[in-house]
């Protein structure tokens, strides 16, 4: 290393909310962080996006219990952190916040904790040499043992569709509707962007298709946040009333333009190969985006995910393919792509939680916190019904972040561990002859109409709940040896005595009763 070359433990790239939090969460712990951020600002990124500026993360005010942690489940935009004046709804009472709002928070937010945050650094070049990271800014260099991304998305993704170039992107296309009056619009891509772009564009545009290979996903159905939200119904109900729009499944494949007009080549994916020529006035890309390698050598370059947008990761949330390489906020989420909320602020903020634990525990040989029970299942009942009932990370983390509770240790007691990933949690706790992860999930998949669920409301059918609701699995050495639904509730308070405790209390007591004893006794 040359005079004036910067060292540190922990080097986090970018500023974004994740950027944020985890420095936050390093700072409080002490540790030797700095974070570069090529901005001038904290969470550039939603200075531009969404181009329509609204969010779509929730931001419920008003909830009929005052509790902190309760009220985060419904709280998407705020960032863990002690100070009950840097919490979103302090800054915005609106369900769909403006992006300026999200914004104006996180610069607070840096400023009020004194983060360690270098602005105007933009990151050039990463490689990794004799074990360390080195990571190239203009003329100044940064060493670190370990190395966070929080990059976010680093640019549009870009299907292959000859004449793909033809289309106006999102990140570029006009957001005032009545540039589009009387046109005939064709929006590539079904997500999100996509139906926030239709629908700016509704009052204003003559024909508008929405086309990508794939029927739409609304996340009511999927129950996935960053699947079609419900605030675009108005387009889906101009496409069933036959107002000349349209959501098509299709593959485009090629665009050209002939003078004034676009003109696209279709084959319906749904239509037996069915194939069409339209035409339209204006195409517009809205296929979301992708992760930036750009600035990794080969000495360090992450493997992604099958999609190709995002880094494949490591159950700890490290590069699958590179040690000490570890990712933070919208870049964690191949674990648990479309199904957790990863992807988001409400998600991401406990995951970098646990992240920060990860780190001390790996670089600063700091255990993980840990709470001991007795080998009880009255005990156990109480602990895990208090945590279903008030933990905000196992609410907005559902089917993902996990309790794990390890029995069969010497002494007959039971360590609990919170808010791990559960693939993580079943992988490091293998060697253990019992232990139980507790998580949030949904109910079954093949519902026809999700708003004409038939229930059975009996502990014995639990497992047919539609809701969300607690799941509890016993493991033995890594292999499930068994699983407790316990009956949905419609305020979310799983504290019944006969619908709740007693048939968790039941599944508890047999599970541990089948414990081996210890060679010599207890």
């Amino acid at each position: 290393m040359e005079t004036g070359d910067h060292v540190h433990r922990y080097l986090i790239v970018g500023a974004g909310p994740a950027g944020v939090q985890l420095s936050y969460f390093l700072q409080r712990a002490g540790a030797d962080y700095l974070t570069l951020e090529r901005a001038e600002v904290p969470g550039s990124f939603f200075r531009h996006y969404p181009r329509h500026r609204r969010l779509i993360s929730l931001n419920k005010v008003n909830i009929p219990d005052d509790d902190p942690e309760i009220a985060l489940r419904w709280d998407w935009n705020s960032l863990l952190n002690d100070s009950p004046d840097l919490l979103f709804p302090k800054y915005s009472t609106e369900y769909f916040p403006c992006a300026e709002d999200l914004v104006r928070y996180l610069a607070d937010f840096q400023r009020e904790h004194d983060l360690n945050v270098r602005y105007g650094t933009s990151v050039d070049l990463v490689e990794k040499v004799d074990g360390r990271f080195v990571v190239h800014a203009g003329d100044e260099v940064f060493h670190a043992e370990c190395l966070i991304m929080a990059t976010g998305w680093g640019g549009p993704h870009i299907p292959d569709i000859p004449g793909i170039e033809l289309a106006t992107g999102y990140e570029e296309l006009s957001t005032n509707g009545e540039d589009y009056t009387g046109k005939r619009v064709l929006v590539i891509g079904k997500g999100n962007a996509a139906f926030e772009t239709a629908q700016a564009m509704l009052p204003h545009a003559s024909v508008i298709h929405l086309a990508s290979p794939s029927p739409v996903r609304l996340a009511w159905t999927t129950k996935h946040p960053g699947h079609v939200r419900g605030q675009y119904g108005a387009f889906l109900d101009s496409y069933w009333f036959k107002t000349l729009h349209g959501v098509l499944e299709c593959e485009v494949d090629r665009i050209w333009r002939e003078g004034e007009v676009f003109k696209a080549e279709i084959t319906y994916t749904l239509a037996e190969g069915e194939k069409a020529l339209l035409e339209y006035d204006t195409v517009l890309r809205c296929t979301g985006f992708r992760m930036d390698t750009g600035v990794f050598d080969a000495s360090c370059r992450p493997e992604l995910a099958p999609n190709g947008r995002m880094p494949a990761i490591r159950p700890d949330f490290q590069s699958a393919n590179v040690d000490g390489l570890y990712f933070a906020g919208t870049l964690m989420q191949a674990r648990d792509f479309k199904r957790a909320s990863s992807a988001f602020i409400d998600g991401f903020r406990y995951n970098l939680r646990t992240l920060a634990a990860l780190l001390a525990e790996r670089y600063e040989d700091v255990p993980l916190e840990v709470n001991v029970l007795p080998a009880d299942p009255d005990a156990l009942t109480t602990t895990i019904l208090d945590r279903v009932n008030y933990s905000s990370a196992l609410w907005t983390q559902f089917e993902y972040l996990c309790d794990v509770y390890v029995a069969g240790e010497p002494g007959g007691e039971i360590r609990h561990y919170a808010d791990l990933p559960e693939d993580y949690a079943v992988e490091r706790f293998a060697g253990s002859p019992l232990c139980f992860t507790v998580t949030l999930r949904w109910g079954r998949a093949d519902y026809g109409d999700v708003f004409a669920i038939k229930r059975h409301p009996v502990p014995d059918r639990a497992e047919e709940s539609a809701f969300l609701h607690p799941v509890v699995k016993a493991w033995r050495h890594g292999e499930q040896v068994g699983e407790r639904h316990l009956l949905e509730d419609l305020l979310a308070q799983w504290r019944d005595r006969v619908r709740h405790v007693e048939p968790l209390r039941e599944f508890l007591a047999a599970r541990l009763a089948e414990i081996p004893e210890p060679v010599g006794g207890r």
